[in-house]
């Protein structure tokens, strides 16, 4: 490994390690450490310090955080909790973002100010479900019914543009790609019913012996579902995130009572405490901060996406909810919803890397998706704080009923 290769990673853990330290002093502004993070690698990076360069090892790690991410964005996805109601109402808001994004896209596509709508929209239709769970858990709202409905919201605006980046934005044709990830989530369902009816006894003693020995295996066989799903994707020609997101929902299915929190919590280990950060201070380093800056329209754009982030997702999710929540409550949940980074990185990611979309609009998209991690959060729990405390979330409904 050469010496600028370590040196970058020292700088990249180095900023790992000040973010949620930093994020702890700011609880005036109440910063988000994965703002901080990619901040922090903005610094570091060749626009701003010029000490920390990507390269193979660095950007492989990266790679790896934001798969992982996406695995424990399924893995902390409950279906039993969202099911019903809850994710129908999200899937509707989201076809409703979708539909709505796309044709604020081609407008803009139309007026000559980007090259691909397709990819704008879908960028534009994201949620970020990995941030917002440490947010409201730290609120207390997620065993609430708004808390329900939030994680539902959050679920499809992840997953949907997931299913389509790797559906549409593939070389292949749409329909054979549509169809292999039809027979890929056939395999995913069958394997999660197949393990789920057969647990033999055996086996879970020996997984419960050592889940805290040093074999650690419930974590090992975590891991490796995580490697094989995202390499069946890589197979079937999807895309690698909707096989860590597939792997994550099948190990939570896989892992139950008092596992769940303990396998739980050794796997955010993994990610939170290693891979995650690598990835978004990475982001921050590979962030274009030389063409934000240098076209006199993108701080504009900046402000014009975030706006589109806030309409896209926003204002179906307040339409959609308003005879289920109360006024007070649908507008945190608008500003949640409209909530998205790490998705919009992969997009704009594909969009400048296939000529699709314009460098400086991948930057101002980058650039309004860590706004919107900072400013909706904060202001939607700032509505949450001075509305009365939301009502406890239904119980479950019945197996059957």
């Amino acid at each position: 490994m050469s010496q600028p290769t370590i040196i970058s990673l020292v700088l990249v853990a180095l900023a790992a390690v000040l973010a949620p330290i930093i994020s702890e002093q700011s609880r005036a502004l109440r910063l988000p450490a994965i703002v901080i993070e990619i901040g922090l690698g903005i610094v570091l990076g060749p626009y701003v310090l010029n000490l920390a360069h990507p390269g193979t090892v660095v950007d492989y790690l990266a790679d790896m955080g934001l798969t992982y991410l996406m695995f424990l964005v399924g893995f902390e996805l409950d279906l039993g909790r969202v099911r019903g109601r809850p994710l129908g109402l999200a899937g509707l808001s989201w076809l409703i973002s979708l539909v709505l994004a796309l044709a604020v896209a081609g407008a803009l596509v139309t007026a000559g100010l980007d090259r691909d709508a397709l990819i704008l929209g879908l960028a534009l239709t994201t949620t970020t479900l990995g941030t917002l769970m440490p947010v409201l858990r730290d609120a207390g709202v997620l065993g609430t019914e708004f808390g329900t409905y939030m994680i539902a919201l959050a679920t499809a605006g992840e997953f949907g543009p997931i299913v389509l980046v790797g559906v549409l934005l593939t070389n292949k044709d749409p329909l054979a790609s549509g169809l292999l990830l039809v027979l890929y989530l056939c395999i995913t369902v069958a394997a999660a019913v197949l393990a789920g009816l057969a647990r033999p006894p055996a086996v879970v003693r020996l997984l419960r012996r050592h889940l805290n020995s040093s074999g650690q295996l419930p974590v090992r066989v975590s891991l490796l579902l995580a490697l094989l799903f995202v390499y069946l994707a890589e197979r079937f020609g999807l895309d690698l995130l909707l096989g860590a997101f597939a792997a994550g929902i099948l190990v939570r299915l896989l892992t139950s009572g008092e596992e769940l929190e303990a396998v739980g919590g050794k796997l955010s280990a993994i990610g939170f405490g290693f891979l995650v950060p690598v990835f978004f201070v990475v982001s921050g380093i590979h962030f274009d901060l030389h063409v934000l800056l240098s076209q006199p329209t993108a701080l504009l754009r900046v402000g014009l996406f975030l706006l589109l982030l806030l309409v896209a997702r926003g204002v179906p999710a307040w339409t959609v909810y308003r005879h289920r929540l109360p006024g007070r409550e649908r507008l945190p949940l608008a500003l949640f919803s409209a909530t998205g980074l790490p998705l919009i990185v992969v997009i704009t990611a594909i969009g400048t890397t296939e000529g699709r979309m314009q460098p400086e609009n991948a930057a101002a998209l980058v650039g309004a998706g860590m706004l919107s991690v900072f400013v909706f959060p904060v202001l939607g729990l700032w509505r949450l704080r001075t509305a009365a405390r939301p009502r406890p979330a239904p119980s479950a409904p019945a197996p059957g009923s």
